[in-house]
């Protein structure tokens, strides 16, 4: 009978990770799941007709498993660059958590089962466009054009500005202009967003060969780009007003976040050295943040509103 050496047993083999619960949770993204989950929910409640609080559960719990399926499949293939960067090395494929096709395994499963539970349970319409935002974000997106291209933010914020418009169609079975409004407003918010971030960033995106817009074109290009996208985003976020999508009280709340989005892309675009400039760009980063918030919770709140109203009177 042969005795096994157990000193001579390759240890560079794949092995099966001991990774927990939690692993799996910041594999899904949480943070970023919980804008996608938000704006889901407003796309959802503004739609028109009867909201089954079932199917509103399903429908929204969908989304953000669709959209944590595609963090844990980002996170797969991006596990070589998360590693190199400061704000990414503590992930859980760069520690060693858990293993590449781990993460994969538990991203695909994911997106199957989050995409046919929508798709049966609510509407194929609904699961089709989910399963879309899931192959835009991982195919589109983090493949094809994150390592490649400086638009990659630009063309790829798609992917972050669809799930309201999935719910929508969860809630109504249809789409209309209002969905087409809020895309908008989260398309045309991703990239001043993310280049503010870019900016604070640079080095890890250089280090890691990231073309991000400031690496690529530099920062003072990069800070003209904040500017003149953030001047879209505030026009495209006003226009559901005047357009009578949108009542009057998000259009005046609009036009006050406006003004304070456009005060930091100015200060962005104006202080370009020493701490001014990277006080300027993170108060853009953040900001930013709260202005996409505010913009939402208002509709959220009016349409509560507009709930609340004849049962009280």
């Amino acid at each position: 009978m042969s005795v096994i050496d157990h000193n001579a047993i390759d240890l560079t083999l794949p092995r099966i990770s001991e990774a927990g619960v939690r692993v799996y949770l910041a594999l899904l993204k949480p943070r970023v799941m919980s804008l996608v989950v938000f704006t889901a929910m407003v796309g959802y409640f503004l739609a028109p007709g009867d909201h089954n609080a079932v199917l509103a559960f399903t429908s929204i719990l969908c989304i953000a498993v669709g959209g944590g399926a595609s963090g844990a499949l980002n996170m797969w293939y991006e596990g070589d660059i998360d590693a190199l960067m400061s704000r990414t090395a503590n992930r859980p494929i760069p520690r060693g958590r858990i293993t590449r096709p781990e993460a994969l395994t538990f991203g695909l499963v994911l997106a199957f089962f989050s995409v046919m539970t929508l798709g049966i349970l609510v509407n194929w319409l609904a699961g089709a466009l989910l399963a879309f935002t899931i192959f835009f974000y991982v195919v589109i997106y983090t493949i094809a054009l994150k390592r490649w291209t400086a638009q990659n933010i630009v063309i790829g914020g798609a992917a972050g500005a669809l799930p309201p418009v999935v719910a929508w169609a969860a809630s109504s079975g249809t789409l209309s202009m209002e969905p087409i409004l809020l895309f908008l407003i989260i398309f045309f918010w991703t990239p001043p967003h993310f280049w503010a971030l870019a900016l604070f960033r640079n080095d890890d995106y250089s280090r890691a060969g990231v073309p991000m817009l400031p690496v690529v074109a530099g920062p003072d290009a990069t800070r003209l780009q904040i500017l003149l996208y953030t001047i879209v985003l505030v026009a495209v976020a006003v226009a559901p007003w005047p357009m009578g999508y949108f009542s009057a009280v998000y259009g005046v709340a609009s036009l006050v976040l406006g003004a304070g989005m456009m005060l930091c892309a100015v200060n962005v675009y104006t202080r370009r050295t020493g701490s001014a400039a990277l006080r300027a760009t993170r108060k853009m980063f953040a900001f930013s943040i709260l202005y996409l918030f505010a913009l939402f919770a208002i509709l959220l709140l009016e349409v509560v509103v507009k709930a609340i109203l004849p049962l009280v009177w």
